[in-house]
């Protein structure tokens, strides 16, 4: 029996990481030992507290049944004093908050709801995949706009305003930046604002960094005029050490809120009760929590520095988030040249930068997601293999 796929997974490859572990999981076992230093998953636990809470609601008999879809007051309560107290936005927790099982879920919730054959959204390159998987599903077509170096991969507003916008419904940004570690000026926000109203078009801010070794967390809706144009995405996987719970959120006007509520009643009912207690327990952590995450990811990053300067890359020292972005030799064609030479010379997996696109082509991108011992084997690792190759030549 043959059943043909739909043409919307037909047009939808597998994520490149899933296929590269794969590979990578072969070489482990013929005893490689990959270290791998691509995927931002933290590897640090969440609070103790957060645990204690998520197991002490688990323990009670009424907290296994069916959840509401919009999630608990409790939970949405924590994310509005949250946004108040870190980025100093107002949300009403009744009707602009929408508790997520992980903001990845959002971006594809927002592209249903909002798409449609013969639509367009705007998409960076680089820039996550999920945008351009999303938007391909709901049957829309991805319009690419490049970001550079040399305009802090930042979008060029006023060459898109030379471009047809006629079908164009929706716009994905995302800053501080996945995965240049760039970030954007409360000037740019300003002016994308300013760029959605003139052109009716949605802005739907993907924000899960904005804690990770930045001086200050920045969210669109502090913009003036945010939420009457603008969507965000925010998640606790990043900040709270919390991927593997899949918690998130969407925030923005509350008729868009109940928009894009219609498609996710759909598509689950609700989270674990005692995920969204422990979660509304993160969310409530002091200042010194994020101190010590990001005291833990400076020294990593200065490890990763090492490893790149090894590799002969170039690097923006001011990027933030849990990676690091790197120009690679202009010896190498592209990042998957680079990728692959120090995956099988030295047992040590880097992202290229193409799988973000185009513009990503000539990079490669480092997680800072292991620990300083593991990345300094990674560094010894490459300086052995730089060695035997330098001797054979």
């Amino acid at each position: 029996m043959s059943i043909i796929p739909a043409k919307r997974v037909q047009h939808t490859e597998e994520y490149y990481f899933s296929k590269k572990l794969r590979e990578i999981e072969e070489l482990n076992k013929s005893g490689k030992q990959v270290i791998n230093l691509g995927i931002g998953s933290p590897d640090l636990p969440p609070h103790p507290s957060v645990i204690d809470t998520l197991n002490h609601f688990a323990s009670l008999p009424h907290t296994h049944a069916y959840q509401s879809y919009r999630g608990v007051p409790a939970l949405r309560n924590a994310m509005s004093a949250w946004y108040k107290k870190y980025y100093h936005v107002h949300l009403d927790p009744q009707t602009e908050i929408l508790p997520l099982i992980g903001s990845k879920e959002g971006i594809m919730h927002i592209c249903m709801t909002y798409l449609e054959e013969g639509d367009e959204a705007l998409v960076p390159n680089p820039g996550y995949p999920a945008y351009t998987s999303a938007v391909k599903l709901s049957g829309a077509a991805p319009i690419y706009y490049e970001l550079h170096a040399n305009n802090n991969w930042l979008p060029d507003l006023a060459n898109l305003e030379r471009r047809d916008l006629s079908r164009v419904k929706l716009m994905w940004i995302n800053y501080p930046h996945m995965p240049t570690g760039a970030q954007a000026t409360s000037t740019f926000f300003q002016d994308v604002i300013a760029f959605a109203k003139k052109n009716n078009i949605l802005i739907c801010h993907d924000n899960p960094y904005s804690f990770i070794l930045t001086q200050e967390p920045i969210s669109l809706m502090a913009t003036p005029g945010a939420k009457e144009v603008a969507l965000e995405l925010n998640s606790l996987s990043k900040a709270s050490n919390m991927a593997g719970w899949r918690v998130g959120m969407l925030v923005g006007q509350a008729d868009r809120i109940n928009e894009i509520m219609r498609f996710k009643s759909n598509m689950d009912s609700g989270m674990f009760l005692p995920l969204q207690m422990a979660a509304a327990r993160a969310l409530e952590l002091d200042q010194d929590w994020y101190d010590g995450i990001n005291g833990i990811y400076q020294a990593r990053r200065e490890k990763v520095h090492q490893l790149l300067d090894e590799l002969q890359c170039t690097y923006d020292p001011n990027q933030v988030g849990m990676f690091v972005w790197a120009l690679i030799p202009q010896r190498y064609e592209n990042g998957y040249m680079l990728s692959d030479e120090t995956l099988y010379n030295a047992a040590v997996f880097v992202t290229p930068g193409g799988i973000f696109g185009s513009a990503g082509e000539r990079y490669i991108r480092v997680s800072l997601c292991t620990q300083e011992e593991v990345l300094q084997r990674a560094i010894d690792r490459v300086k052995r293999a730089i060695k035997r190759s330098n001797q054979s030549h």
